[in-house]
């Protein structure tokens, strides 16, 4: 395996809960809280009123999922997610010279679209927690895990077309184009947890679409809406797509050591779930005596029950986190996310746009690899 590098300084991951160390650029956490925040602020309202529209329960338990109810039905000032892509898509207006009001309806159908693959994935991965609490398959069953995510990827499309312009029909192109590949890197990711090996190749692949698609679509969404021609939202696409494999990266870092108080899941969620992600892909191709030790040890795991493998101990857990260590998959994944990240900033120069957007595109992005949730 050919290790990439950054044009940026890469530095490996270093103890549980820790992503990648920023050795530079120093992060600006005032202005990206603040932009988060601008997006949650304005995106919000117009998403509760989405969902206020499904049939009961569905509405009640999309509500729960965004974390705006508990289980009882009280509210609650709960963690309803980062409001990464929100933010995306109010800059993406801005990028193309509107205002950010003008991206909010794809602000919205963008979070409505993630969030409905958040609700069928955690019932097909089996992840009981979610934002610090039970996911919603754990609560109102299955069933309603399902109907809900389904209302929600309905709702998105609804939120736009419903502007009955041009642009809309562009923004609504864009959108059902993220799903489809959204949905197909789902179903490799289930496919691969099947197989003994995958290609460092073939895992990029799976999480440009389950990751890097739908990034991509937030930070154009508000360009098109806003007016902005193909290849200025094509270019922004390129940006969000590398963007998204940046933050999968670092999502694969902490779905193995990142800190449960920190992340809302289980210690080695990823681990427990056999997923075939970026350190466990990189550390069985990079060869070496920790390489095939730890091919003989999944080998074996992968013909194991999924009973057997809830009765491992944390320190099989941790056995096997440490081999991935020592093969080198934590710290490729750790350079393969600053690459990603390169290559996303990179692509801003490419097009005009005001300065301000500019760099909030990238304290944004910057955001994205030190993350620690």
């Amino acid at each position: 395996m050919t290790t990439s590098t950054s044009a940026r300084t890469s530095t490996s991951i270093g103890n549980r809960g820790e992503t990648v160390n920023p050795a530079s650029p120093a992060i600006d956490t005032d202005g990206v809280t603040a932009l988060l925040e601008r997006g949650r602020t304005l995106a919000t309202p117009v998403l509760r009123a989405a969902v206020n529209r499904l049939a009961p329960p569905m509405d009640t338990v999309a509500a729960y999922h965004f974390g705006w109810i508990d289980a009882e039905g009280h509210p609650t000032a709960g963690d309803s997610g980062k409001a990464v892509r929100p933010a995306l898509a109010l800059l993406s207006a801005e990028a193309a010279g509107a205002a950010p009001e003008v991206g909010i309806p794809g602000a919205v159908a963008v979070e409505l679209v993630h969030n409905f693959s958040l609700l069928h994935d955690d019932l097909m991965d089996g992840d009981e927690q979610r934002r610090h609490r039970d996911t919603v398959w754990k609560v109102h069953g299955p069933a309603q895990a399902i109907l809900v995510g389904d209302a929600l990827f309905a709702l998105a499309n609804e939120i736009l077309l419903e502007l009955g312009t041009v642009d809309a029909g562009r923004a609504t192109r864009r959108l059902t184009q993220a799903s489809r590949k959204l949905i197909d890197g789902q179903a490799q990711d289930i496919s691969y947890e099947h197989r003994e090996r995958v290609t460092v190749e073939e895992c990029l692949e799976m999480e440009g679409n389950k990751t890097g698609a739908l990034l991509a679509c937030a930070v154009s969404i508000g360009a098109v809406l806003g007016g902005a021609d193909d290849r200025t939202a094509d270019t922004l696409e390129k940006y969000g797509y590398h963007l998204g494999l940046a933050f999968q990266a670092v999502d694969d870092l902490l779905g193995i050591w990142g800190d449960p108080d920190a992340t809302g899941k289980q210690t080695w969620s990823d681990l427990r779930q056999r997923k075939k992600s970026l350190p466990v892909v990189a550390a069985l191709a990079a060869g070496g005596e920790a390489s095939e030790r730890l091919a003989r040890i999944l080998a074996a795991d992968a013909k194991k029950s999924e009973s057997e493998i809830a009765d491992f101990t944390e320190e099989e857990f941790a056995s096997r986190a440490a081999l991935i260590e020592e093969a080198g998959g934590r710290e490729w994944t750790s350079q393969e996310a600053r690459r990603q990240h390169t290559t996303a900033i990179a692509a801003l120069d490419e097009i005009e746009m005001p300065e301000k957007v500019r760099a909030e595109l990238v304290a944004l992005a910057d955001f994205v690899v030190v993350r620690k949730r």
